[in-house]
C-alpha cells in the first residue's frame, strides 16, 4: 500500500502544484492582455501566490503531524478548487492577487505535507525515490496544463483565460475526493509496517504543534537545509513564472508553440524526481542538491544565449529532467534529519526560507524587466542563485551507512 500513497501523492501533487501554481504561466500572457497589466503587476500576483504558499507551508506542516497529512491534504486540495474557479471571476488586480493568495495558502498546505508522507511509509534507503515518484505529479500537471489549457482559452475568445481557471478549480476540487478515498496518514492505520526497511513506527507520545515545533527548531540540519532551499525558491520561480512570457513578449513566438515548449518541460519533468531521489539515494542529499543546482544553472543560461528553437527546447528539457530534484532532495532529506513522524513538520519549516526565495523571485524580476525592458538579466541572476546553491549544498551532512 505504500505505493498506492505515492501515486495518489502525484495526483495532489498535479493538482496542488501543477494547476494550483505553475498552469498561472500558461495563462500569463493572455491574462495580462485581457487585465491590461504591467509585467510588475503580474510578477505581483506571483508574489501573492507565494506569500499564500509561504504562510500556510510550514503551517500546514504542523498540521499536518498534529491532525495527520489525509485531512490536511483534502481541505487544503478543496480550497485549492475553489479559489481556482473564482479566479476566473477576476476583474482587477487586486481581485487576481487576493485570489492567487487564496490559492498559494491551499497549495502550501497540502504540497509540503504530500511531500513529506513518503517518509512515513518507506525507509530511508528507498525515501527518495517514492518522494519522487510523489513530485512527478508536478510535471504532469505542467504538461496537462500545455497542451488542455491553450485549445480551452482560443476555444472561447478573448475571455478563454477565464474559462481555463475554471476548468482547473472544478477539476481539482472533483479530484480531491479520490484523494481522500486513498490517503492515509501512517502504515499503523492499515495494520502495516514501514515498507522497505527494519524502521518501525512508534507511537510515542502525542504530538502537539509546541512540540513538533520545539524538536524541529532545535535540529541543525533542517536550518542548513532551509538555507539551500531557499535558493531554488528564487531561482526556478523566475524561469517558469516568465518562460511563455519571455517566448510570445520578447522573442515573438506565437501562443502555441511557447505552450508546446512548455509542455516538452513538463514530459521531461515528469521523472525527474524519481531520477533525482534514486541519485539522492545513492550518493545523498548533499551531492545529489549540488549537481541538480549545477544543471539547473545551465538551463537558464541556454535559455537566453541560444534564442533559437532548438536553444529554447534544449533548455525546456534540461529544465525538465532536474526540474522538481530539489524539493525531492529536500523532502527525504528532512526524513533523514527528524524521522517520518515529524517529516512534515521538519519540512515545512525549510519551506519557509524555500517560500521567501520563492516570494521575492518574480516581484524582483519583474521589475528588472519593466526597468531593463528584457527579460534577459533575471533569467541570468537565477542562474547565479543556482550557482551559490550548489556551492551552498556542501554545508550539507554527508551520506551515512
Amino acid at each position: 500500500y505504500a505505493w498506492v500513497i505515492a501515486f495518489t501523492g502525484t495526483l495532489v501533487t498535479i493538482l496542488a502544484h501543477g494547476f494550483g501554481r505553475m498552469s498561472y504561466s500558461v495563462i500569463l500572457p493572455s491574462m495580462k492582455d485581457g487585465l491590461h497589466l504591467s509585467y510588475t503587476q503580474l510578477g505581483d500576483i506571483a508574489f501573492g501566490n507565494f506569500i499564500g504558499y509561504l504562510s500556510l507551508a510550514i503551517i500546514g506542516g504542523f498540521l499536518a503531524a498534529r491532525f495527520g497529512v489525509r485531512r490536511v491534504v483534502f481541505v487544503s486540495l478543496l480550497v485549492i478548487g475553489i479559489s481556482l474557479f473564482a479566479t476566473g471571476f477576476t476583474d482587477s488586480f487586486v481581485f487576481a492577487f487576493f485570489m492567487r493568495l487564496v490559492t498559494g495558502m491551499g497549495n502550501g498546505s497540502s504540497y509540503v505535507p504530500i511531500m513529506a508522507l513518503p517518509a512515513a511509509w518507506f525507509a530511508a534507503q528507498k525515501r527518495g525515490l517514492a518522494t519522487g515518484i510523489v513530485s512527478g505529479g508536478i510535471g504532469v500537471g505542467l504538461f496537462l496544463s500545455g497542451i488542455i489549457l491553450p485549445p480551452v482559452m482560443s476555444s472561447v475568445g478573448p475571455d478563454g483565460w477565464r474559462y481555463a481557471w475554471f476548468f482547473m478549480g472544478v477539476t481539482v476540487f472533483v479530484l480531491a475526493f479520490v484523494c481522500l478515498a486513498f490517503l492515509r496518514n501512517n502504515p499503523r492505520e492499515m495494520g502495516l509496517s514501514v515498507y522497505g526497511g527494519t524502521e518501525e513506527q512508534k507511537s510515542g507520545p502525542k504530538v502537539t504543534l509546541f512540540s513538533a515545533f520545539r524538536d524541529i527548531v532545535k535540529e541543525p540540519e533542517i536550518w542548513k537545509l532551509g538555507c539551500v532551499y531557499f535558493m531554488y525558491g528564487f531561482s526556478y520561480i523566475i524561469y517558469l513564472t516568465f518562460f511563455v512570457a519571455y517566448l510570445t513578449k520578447e522573442i515573438g513566438v506565437p501562443q502555441a508553440s511557447a505552450a508546446r515548449i512548455f509542455a516538452v518541460l513538463g514530459v521531461f519533468s515528469m521523472f525527474c524526481g524519481v531520477i533525482w531521489g534514486w541519485i539522492s539515494d545513492v550518493a545523498g542529499r548533499r551531492y545529489g542538491s549540488m549537481l541538480a543546482y549545477i544543471t539547473l544553472a545551465c538551463s537558464y543560461l541556454i535559455f537566453v544565449l541560444f534564442k533559437g528553437t532548438t536553444g529554447f527546447y534544449l533548455s525546456a528539457i534540461v529544465f525538465g529532467i532536474t526540474a522538481w530534484s530539489i524539493p525531492t532532495i529536500m523532502a527525504a532529506a528532512s526524513g533523514d534529519a527528524v524521522g517520518g513522524r515529524l517529516a512534515p513538520a521538519g519540512l515545512g519549516f525549510a519551506t519557509i526560507f524555500f517560500g521567501i526565495g520563492q516570494a521575492i523571485g518574480p516581484a524582483i524580476a519583474g521589475r528588472v524587466t519593466d526597468a531593463t525592458g528584457t527579460f534577459t538579466n533575471a533569467f541570468i541572476l537565477s542562474a547565479a542563485v543556482s550557482v551559490v546553491g550548489a556551492l551552498g549544498s556542501l554545508i550539507l551532512k554527508k551520506k551515512t551507512a
